[in-house]
């Protein structure tokens, strides 16, 4: 018998005081409900995960479920480790036959298996926040940039942008904060930080990438430690911000529609 699994049996219902109907069916092998996206996170890393952080649950207003890639490490998966794709082939197919409808990750660098991984289930996969390039440079002027933060710019490679979609890399302005001596712990997996010195970082470091570059339409925050920031990002360059939850958010949305009742 093929273990296959087919999206056709993947529930899409919503049961509300609307639904008159009585006959509820769930797919085959699929235990746990109630949450459309699955979220890939890294093995082994040692740093507090703050509200607004991917791997934290009270960021988000919806369920979601984690599910960690064993032996995914900081160091495999900012050089794109092509020994990672099985493993992380193999929990993304874990968490298909158990009900998700979505796929995302929790660091931006698994966008070097995008590809593979969308290629590999039957559900979307949106594994890296950069995969929303293309969206946010279609909404800017046409001579406007992305800026983008990351954790490794080293990391952030022809290959990933040519897994997530991006043909023209020079439409993001990249700027490094895995250098910088408090951010440095996330990266460096020390265990604490200082919070408003990593709140400071990160701020000044926008701030100075967008007086530098004053084409910059927009800010991507790649890495999935940043969200907890976004709203101060913001403040401080009066820019559109996007990260990892604006793009949960989106693919969350996408496949949990609810029918509308209103006033006509």
């Amino acid at each position: 018998m093929s273990s296959k699994v087919s999206t056709n049996e993947r529930e899409y219902g919503y049961l509300g005081k609307e639904n008159e109907s009585t006959i509820i069916t769930m797919k085959k092998g699929q235990y746990i409900a109630g949450y459309s996206v699955g979220i890939l996170y890294l093995d082994e890393c040692w740093y507090p995960v703050l509200p607004g952080n991917v791997a934290n649950l009270s960021t988000y207003d919806f369920p979601v479920r984690l599910k960690v890639v064993p032996n995914c490490t900081q160091e495999r998966i900012h050089v794109g480790d092509p020994t990672l794709l099985d493993d992380i082939i193999k929990a993304a197919k874990e968490f298909e036959a158990e009900g998700a409808r979505a796929i995302c990750a929790a660091c931006g660098f698994f966008g070097n298996f995008q590809d593979k991984v969308a290629a590999a289930v039957d559900i979307p996969v949106y594994l890296s926040s950069v995969v929303q390039v293309p969206w946010i440079k279609t909404g800017l002027k046409p001579t406007q940039k992305i800026g983008m933060l990351t954790a490794d710019a080293h990391g952030i490679t022809p290959e990933l942008f040519k897994s997530c979609g991006i043909e023209d890399p020079s439409i993001c302005v990249v700027r490094d904060l895995g250098r910088l001596p408090e951010f440095s712990a996330i990266i460096e997996s020390r265990g604490s930080f200082d919070n408003e010195k990593v709140r400071k970082e990160v701020v000044d470091a926008a701030v100075k990438m967008v007086n530098e570059n004053p084409d910059i339409g927009a800010i991507l925050l790649e890495c999935s430690d940043l969200p907890p920031y976004a709203a101060d990002i913001q403040r401080a360059v009066k820019l559109p911000v996007f990260d990892f939850i604006t793009m949960i958010r989106w693919a969350h949305f996408a496949t949990s529609q609810k029918p509308y009742y209103g006033f006509i």
